[in-house]
């Protein structure tokens, strides 16, 4: 299993994967917003979605585990 950690502070402005849902490498799985800038968090790996931690509108901070994957 992998985690993708959120790389900044901010908040989570669209979920875009589901679970269950198989993501490729480099495939955009959620935007964070931080200081008016979207920031596209994209899959470190194939995979599929086991869990995602965090709802839109949620607070996040560097580091924080944003969606599990189960690697393919």
């Amino acid at each position: 299993m992998k985690t993708i950690e959120s790389p900044i502070t901010g908040i989570v402005l669209r979920v875009i994967s589901k679970v269950g849902e198989e993501v490729s490498a480099g495939q955009v799985v959620m935007v964070l917003e931080s200081m008016k800038m979207e920031i596209p968090i994209e899959a470190v790996d194939k995979g599929k979605i086991l869990e995602i931690k965090v709802k839109q509108d949620d607070f996040v901070n560097e580091g924080d585990i944003l969606l599990v994957l189960e690697s393919l």
